[in-house]
């Protein structure tokens, strides 16, 4: 026992909290919560969902969908690329939340704007604007990493990843319902009205106002980002003579490291940008597939679609956005326990592949048993590729340190929005190519739309191996 206790040491190590800072009140409220984090849950939930639903799909003539709806979704995309490295260097050293709470202000202002369009310009204008001048979605990332537990940071990486799918979901549903009010509600709303006159101005408003409850509601979200000043005191007593000065110049030489420098730094972090290759690779192929997924269902049989009609189409996409908020929600978080991010990636890619390749056979099939194997698919087929993006989410954030993770998101949300540029447009070209090639003796048709696909997955199955995709030691 003596010699026991010999070999105690003489001091207990405990964490030291700074006063005035607080992302330690965070962590200190995070070390007394046990249980599921219900109410960090939905605040991830509402931030991201306000974010994401801005396709209406409001084009449609035919001659416009390529035209308006190419040229705007582009110019947003490329306003976020523009800007997602440096809202991330902002939220690294001025916080997460001005930066949350500075995009669902430009959500309020632009989405407004937007239906308010008077022509094409404007549109194109406004769009650039909103996705240069929100810049959430890669420090929302980081933020659902540092405001969880330990054990529950995948469940929130998997609200991010699945609010984005939803949304998606979401957005046309609504565009359906509310575009073109005095045409479909005529008793309600007259052509000489402020919705007759604006006909998409009806939705826009409808998230606009989403966005500023949002708002509001955010002034309450905690900060997780840590700013220790030399004059602050750590909250706790013991081992303070030891701890307070080390961990006074540790936080001063974080400080120092995360000046300018630390963006060139990041990209020699090869755990980092690795997985954003990764990242990157899988969201090309989900782009692609959800582009092409509607071009097959609603074209004609005799071109191996499915003739579906739009609202069909409409149905398949809501069944398999309920499906994936289940099991994003319930279970993926075990399952990431179990195997670990990587893991999940390798196999649900592979699973993948054999369900993009039975899409072809799917195309035989007909009445109810064409509906039940079809949802069934798809379910599978959006869990899979949520399941992929959600597991590069968590690698990215371990690769780095927090004073770092805005950043490494926003390098992130730059290389995957002009990927996702790429993917919508290669998909429709891939698909009108094999359209014209139904005799081919070699993948006639949409079997080559399938085969492309399943090649770009596989791609990026082979990318999670070593030594291409490194993990933090």
């Amino acid at each position: 026992m003596a010699e026991e206790q010999q070999r105690e040491p003489l001091l207990t190590k405990k964490k030291v909290y700074y006063a005035d800072c607080s992302g330690c009140r965070l962590e200190q409220h995070k070390e007394s919560s046990r249980g599921l984090p219900i109410r960090e849950l939905l605040s991830i939930w509402t931030v991201v969902l306000c974010t994401v639903i801005k396709d209406f799909h409001i084009a449609k003539r035919e001659e416009d969908i390529g035209y308006y709806a190419g040229y705007v979704g582009s110019a947003f995309m490329f306003g976020r690329a523009l800007t997602s490295v440096a809202w991330g260097v902002v939220a690294d050293r001025y916080g997460r939340k001005p930066v949350i709470m500075m995009g669902t202000i430009t959500v309020v202002i632009f989405n407004t704007l937007f239906g308010l369009s008077v022509n094409f310009w404007m549109a194109i204008s406004t769009r650039f604007l909103l996705g240069s001048l929100n810049g959430l979605l890669g420090p929302i990332k980081a933020y659902a990493v540092e405001i969880f537990r330990e054990e529950h940071q995948a469940l929130g990486l998997s609200t991010v990843s699945t609010a984005w799918g939803i949304g998606l979901i979401i957005g046309p549903a609504l565009g359906g319902f509310l575009a073109q009010p005095a045409v479909k509600y005529p008793n309600i709303f007259s052509e000489e009205s402020l919705f007759g006159r604006f006909p998409y101005l009806l939705p826009c408003l409808f998230i606009s106002i989403y966005a500023m409850i949002v708002t509001i509601a955010c002034c309450w979200l905690p900060e997780s980002l840590h700013t220790h000043n030399e004059d602050n005191k750590p909250t706790e007593d013991s081992y303070d003579a030891l701890e307070s000065a080390t961990c006074g110049s540790n936080a001063k030489e974080k400080e120092q490291e995360s000046e300018p420098t630390s963006t060139g730094n990041l990209f020699k972090n090869w755990p980092l940008m690795s997985s954003i290759i990764v990242y990157c690779v899988f969201s090309l192929h989900d782009m692609a597939y959800t582009e092409i997924f509607s071009l097959w269902a609603v074209s004609p049989r005799k071109f191996g679609g499915l003739s579906y009609s739009t609202d069909d189409v409409g149905v398949v996409l809501a069944i398999s956005g309920f499906g994936l908020l289940i099991f994003q929600l319930t279970l993926y978080p075990s399952v990431e326990r179990f195997m670990g991010p990587v893991k999940i990636c390798q196999i649900a890619g592979v699973l993948s592949i054999i369900v993009l390749a039975s899409y072809p056979l799917i195309a035989t099939l007909s009445g109810f048993t064409l509906s039940l194997v079809l949802n069934c698919a798809s379910v599978i087929k959006n869990v899979l590729s949520v399941s992929i993006i959600t597991g590069t989410f968590i690698l990215q954030n371990r690769a780095v340190e927090q004073h770092q993770r805005g950043t490494a998101n926003g390098i992130s949300m730059t290389a995957m929005s002009l990927f996702k540029a790429l993917g919508p447009a290669g998909g429709g070209t891939i698909f009108s190519w094999a359209q014209k090639r139904q005799d081919a003796a070699f993948f006639p048709g949409n079997q080559m739309v399938f085969l492309i696909l399943n090649v770009v997955e596989g791609i990026g199955v082979l990318m999670t191996f070593k030594p291409f995709l490194a993990q933090p030691v």
